[in-house]
Parts: C-alpha cells; sequence; structure tokens
C-alpha cells in the first residue's frame, strides 16, 4: 500500500497518496488467496433444491475498527436438510493495511450460525462505530460494534424479522439523524412447503410464481438503539413483492431518501417520501416499475447513479436471461424513461442471469461505468436449454460520458473471462491505491477479490464524511465534484448509500474518477440535516474526510 500522511487545512482533514504514475490498460485479477481471504461460499445443497439453496450470498465493506482501511464481512449460508458437509458461518477480515486480511471472526463476535443471505452497515447509534445487521433464511442478526468487537442485540432492537430476507439498506427517511432499515423478503417459501419443480425425473429449482410474496419490513429507528415496525403505517407493506434487491435514493432532489426495490416477477416498487416517515406508492407511475413493453421481470439487484452526467440519479435493475437488465433515466419530475436500448444495454447479458450491480468509474475517466456479476439460477441449466450455463462471465460495461455503454469485460483480464456462479457484488477500494476494486460472492464457491490492476495517468478524489446534525457516516448526504477541463466545467453527483447492488454493501466512502484534473474546483455537499457546505480548490489523489459544521 501507498504510504499515507494526514493534514488538516480549513476544517477538512485529508488523506494523501502518491500521485498517480504513467497510463496503462486497466486490468482486474483474482488476489483473494493472496490477500488472505479463504472465503467459500456453502449453499447446503443435498440435491432436494430447496429454493433457498441457489439464491445466496453477498458481502460488505466496513470499517469495523475505525482506522481508515476497510475490512470486509462476507455472508455465508450453511447447512439444510440431507446436507452432510462442514458447518459455515459468516466472515470478518481485518485489513491489515497492506493489501492483505486476516480472519477475525471468532474474536470479533460475529461467528453466530445461521442461513445468512445479506448485509448492510450503518452506525445505528451514532457513537462512531460501524454496526452490521444480516439478512437470513430465518430471523435476522444486528450485530452492535463498541470499537471492534461485536454484540447480538436482536432481540433488543426489535429487528428480526423472520421468514426469508434478502437485501436490506439504511437511510434517515425522517433526515432526525437516526438511521432506519428496510429489509426487503422475498417469498413464502420455507422447509415444509418445498415443491417439487421440473419435469418428470429432472428436478430443478421452482420458478417465484410457485409462491406468494411477503411484504418487506420498514423499521423506524427510536434513538435509543430500539427500532418500530412501521410497514403498513409508512405504506410498504405489499405483500404482493417478491425482493431481491433494494437501494434509497434521492429520485426527486428534495433532500429525502426514497426507496427502489426489484422484485422477482412482480412489479418493482418505487416509494416517494413524502417526508413525514410515509411513503407514495408511485410504482406503475414512474415509469420504473416494468420494462419498456409493460412487464414484471426478474428483477434482483439494484444500484443508482447518475448515468448521464445530468445530475439526477438513474436506476439499473438486473434481471433474467432472454430479458434485459434495465436501466431507468430520471426525467426529473418523478418519471422514468427507459433507456435500456437507446443506452446499448440491451444486447449485452441477454444470455446472462444478473445479480450483483453498481454504478462505478472504474478507469477513472469522470463518468459512472456498470460492474455486473452473473450465474444462472439453475445448476442444471444446459438440461433444460442447450444454450444455457449455470457458471458465466461478468460483465464491465464502459459509459461514453453520455449514458451509452459498451461491453469491455474481455479486454478487462482473466478474471472477467472466467464463468463463475456470481450472486453479491462489493466495490471498494481496499488496497487504497486510488481504483476501485471488487468483491465477488460466488454460489457454492469460493469468493474472488479482483484488484483493479492499475487506472494510472488519471486522478481521482474520495470522500468520507462524518456528519454532526447529520447521522454521523453522512448516510443520504449528496455530494457533487466539480473540475474543470479544456471541454469547460464538468460535474459528478453521489450520495452515500449504505446498501446496494445485491445483498451487498459498498464502502461507505465515495470515489469520484477525475480524468486529467489535477484539482478539484469545487466540492458541494448537501447533508441530510439540510445543511450546505461548499469546498474549493481540493489537490486531487486523497481522499478527504469532511466534517458537518455543527451549526447552520
Amino acid at each position: 500500500m501507498t504510504s499515507i500522511a494526514a493534514v488538516v487545512l480549513l476544517g477538512v482533514i485529508a488523506t494523501l497518496s502518491a500521485p498517480p504514475a504513467p497510463a496503462v490498460d486497466v486490468r482486474f485479477v483474482d488476489v483473494a488467496r493472496q490477500a488472505g481471504i479463504d472465503f467459500v461460499h456453502a449453499n447446503g445443497a443435498s440435491g432436494r433444491k430447496y429454493y433457498v439453496e441457489t439464491m445466496g450470498s453477498g458481502a460488505c465493506w466496513i470499517d469495523h475498527d475505525g482506522d481508515g482501511d476497510i475490512d470486509l464481512y462476507v455472508v455465508n449460508s450453511g447447512a439444510l436438510p440431507g446436507f452432510t458437509g462442514p458447518a459455515a458461518t459468516g466472515k470478518l477480515y481485518e485489513n491489515r493495511g497492506d493489501g492483505t486480511f486476516r480472519d477475525i471472526t471468532s474474536s470479533a463476535g460475529v461467528a453466530h450460525p445461521g442461513y445468512g443471505m445479506g448485509c448492510t452497515v450503518a452506525d445505528i447509534e451514532n457513537d462512531g462505530d460501524l454496526d452490521l445487521y444480516v439478512t437470513r433464511f430465518g430471523d435476522n442478526v444486528l450485530y452492535r460494534n463498541d470499537a471492534g468487537k461485536f454484540t447480538d442485540v436482536t432481540a433488543r432492537a426489535g429487528v428480526a424479522g423472520g421468514g426469508w430476507s434478502t437485501s436490506a439498506a439504511f437511510a434517515d427517511i425522517e433526515n432526525d439523524g437516526d438511521l432506519d432499515l428496510y429489509v426487503a423478503a422475498y417469498i413464502d417459501f420455507t422447509l415444509e412447503n418445498n415443491k417439487f419443480c421440473g419435469e418428470p425425473g429432472l428436478r430443478a429449482y421452482c420458478h417465484p410464481d410457485a409462491y406468494n410474496g411477503v411484504p418487506d419490513r420498514l423499521f423506524l429507528n427510536r434513538g435509543d438503539g430500539t427500532f418500530e415496525d412501521i410497514s403498513k403505517r409508512a405504506g410498504v407493506a405489499d405483500p404482493s413483492g417478491k425482493g431481491l434487491g433494494v437501494v434509497f435514493t434521492d429520485i426527486d432532489a428534495d433532500g429525502f431518501p426514497d426507496i427502489y426495490v426489484a422484485n422477482d416477477k412482480t412489479i418493482n416498487f418505487v416509494y416517494l417520501n413524502r417526508k413525514d416517515g410515509t411513503f407514495a406508492d408511485i410504482s406503475l407511475t414512474s415509469g420504473a416499475g416494468l420494462s419498456e413493453q409493460g412487464i414484471a421481470q426478474a428483477g434482483m439487484g439494484v444500484d443508482a447513479g447518475d448515468a448521464n452526467g445530468d445530475g439526477r440519479f438513474d436506476l439499473i435493475v438486473t434481471n433474467l436471461d432472454h430479458e434485459t437488465n434495465e436501466l431507468y433515466l430520471n426525467n426529473g419530475d418523478r418519471t422514468f424513461s427507459d433507456a435500456t436500448f437507446t443506452s446499448g444495454l440491451g444486447e449485452p447479458n441477454f444470455m446472462n442471469v444478473g445479480w450483483g450491480v453498481d454504478f462505478l468509474d472504474y478507469d477513472l475517466d469522470g463518468d459512472r461505468d456498470l460492474a455486473i456479476v452473473n450465474g444462472h439460477i439453475l445448476d442444471n441449466a444446459h438440461l433444460f436449454n442447450d444454450q444455457a450455463r449455470y457458471a458465466q462471465p461478468r460483465s464491465m460495461l464502459d459509459n461514453d460520458g453520455s449514458g451509452k455503454f459498451r461491453e469491455v469485460g474481455p479486454s478487462l483480464g482473466e478474471a472477467f473471462l472466467r464463468p463463475a456462479v456470481g450472486r453479491g457484488l462489493a466495490v471498494g477500494d481496499y488496497d487504497d491505491d486510488g481504483d476501485l476494486d471488487l468483491f465477488v460472492v460466488n454460489n457454492n464457491a469460493p469468493a474472488e477479490l479482483l484488484r483493479n490492476g492499475g487506472v494510472r495517468g488519471r486522478h481521482w478524489l474520495g470522500v468520507s464524511l462524518r456528519g454532526h446534525r447529520s447521522n454521523r457516516f453522512g448516510v443520504g448526504a449528496r455530494v457533487d465534484v466539480v473540475t474543470r477541463g479544456g471541454d469547460g466545467e464538468r460535474r459528478q453527483s453521489e450520495e452515500v448509500r449504505a446498501g446496494s447492488s445485491y445483498l451487498s454493501q459498498n464502502d461507505l466512502r465515495l470515489h469520484f474518477g477525475l480524468g486529467p484534473a489535477g484539482v478539484v474546483e469545487r466540492l458541494e455537499i448537501r447533508w441530510p440535516s439540510g445543511s450546505r457546505q461548499t469546498l474549493t480548490g481540493i489537490a486531487a489523489d486523497r481522499v478527504l474526510r469532511v466534517e458537518e459544521p455543527p451549526t447552520r
């Protein structure tokens, strides 16, 4: 890792690292084993085709000890009836600060059993420590973090949930300084109602139509370490949903987080925040609930980002093979336009099953690209369709800056060519070298840490927020970065989000590629409290830690 020095200037704490070297092509390499990450996902399969086997799992980047290096929690699934393999739990890997990790699962207190699905990370008590919420097939668990040691506080907090939970995300829905929790729920599957699906003599995992949907849950943070289930009162307890992915994003730029939920073969939910703890269901009128043809697709992973540089947050949702991964462009009037085909996303991945997805700037050129991990649901897919494959290559879609994408995965090295049964995807700069790395969880197989091997000759800026009137880590804050070059002023917009992709969470630090710009002309922050802050003349190639002013 590059040596780091801290400086304090004009109320901003900055972490500096070395400037980029001359440009080289971008390559990703799987360094999981060299980095000390030995995680292997166990789905507990025994041939009985329990539906839950094929759906997991995810991962979260979390700075669990507050030392500035992002650590990694990976969710594991585990045993099901008939499974004879070894016991499995999730794992917490501590970043040593030199590009390697060590397994601290037991000593940190997060080795509890349970059939895990996903995770999300936030500071629920505003004490400066990031807490961890893990979704499961069964009761979920909330781990409170006290200086790097975790305690199961699920029962006291009241957030166990139950049933089959999938993705989860934190946000401050009322902007009162306390982070609330949305938990997506899938279907009413149990081990006892496991159905036979497939053909005579050829069993397969069921289609979601074989089971009823179940309502998602929204938990309001009371500010004392406990939560209240306000799902029905808030208007988000629709039992028709079959939720797999969720993301909070400010759709209408009013300073309050809205909700987007990817549902499997039912309309995707778009919930507009009414600013009073309730939400308006605009799923149908928004244009982001169905495909361009008005069809409910197999929504799995989701993310929000500014795809075309207009300052509005657009939506991406991954789907099944023979469908398309839908890109919905934000029109600025609480509606979206389906830009899947006009953006170039219609053809790539048409034969793949998409899961984890993230807007990111993998090549530091100043626009949001798309990374997608793929893998079929059916482990015997080829027996039903001779063109289908269980393991599939992942995808990187390069943005030309205007919201037009092209597939470049094959040029990024073996890590993007090698087929795998991908599920969770979490993005973060684990080695603090200025470019973004990918962590991928593969179903019933080893996980992969895809190190970005070099985006040189281009600049970058990381932003780490600390709230005072807002929640401690600035979740929900909007950050705009303005640079100037030969083509004039360029603005990039991003939000701090706790939970997205599929069953996963990215690094809470925001990351901006700056291309040739060595200086950020202006950095503008709109905090969840409503306060605004502007910094000017910021040198590139550093991670800024910005403190919210304690008063307006």
